[in-house]
């Protein structure tokens, strides 16, 4: 799709404060919608089958920083969050038992997508998160991944590819997610 004759001559740091303007604008949407659940596996996000995106960045809690390559040979599930997203603090708690559950074998870092990291800490001592939590704080690790939604989870497996991505959080969706992850284990 071609971009808009003032958004092709407009500068790079322009184009990426409107393309942030349309994606925060997207997440205002659809951010935590209650009707949102787990995607099916295999949909259609962009990245599905594709090398998830490298990152690195400081951590807010549950280590010194989150950083996709820290994950390499492991199974990961990259999930996109905030402080205010009632499914975000309904999934925490799911997430912590499949971290501990598969500590040798899945890493689970979660990205904040707050416009301040104030509260990254308190929401992960009240959710009993213990995996890594880093705030991204420009972001940009978001405008790569483009998460549907608040929740959005990427499965990404031990090769780097994406495999599943979930939209969303309900109760439940835990066992589907789980056995995506029993799945790229084998």
């Amino acid at each position: 799709m071609n971009a808009p004759v003032f958004l092709r001559s407009a500068s790079p740091s322009i184009r990426a404060r409107l393309s942030l303007f349309g994606l925060c604008s997207a997440l205002l949407v659809s951010a935590c919608a209650e009707g949102g659940g787990a995607s099916s596996p295999g949909g259609n996000h962009p990245l599905m089958g594709n090398p998830a995106p490298d990152f690195t960045l400081p951590a807010q809690s549950g280590g010194k920083k989150a950083s996709l390559g820290d994950g390499e040979g492991k199974v990961r599930l990259v999930d996109f969050w905030a402080t205010w997203c009632g499914p975000c603090r309904a999934s925490f708690p799911k997430y912590e038992a499949l971290a501990k559950k598969y500590s040798d074998d899945v890493v689970i870092i979660g990205i904040s997508e707050d416009d301040e990291a104030d509260g990254i800490k308190d929401f992960a001592q009240q959710t009993g998160a213990t995996f890594t939590l880093a705030w991204d704080k420009e972001k940009g690790v978001a405008a790569t991944y483009h998460p549907e939604s608040m929740p959005t989870s990427f499965i990404i497996d031990k090769k780097g590819l994406v495999r599943f991505v979930h939209a969303g959080f309900r109760d439940g969706d835990e066992g589907a997610i789980e056995s995506e992850l029993k799945s790229l284990l084998q």
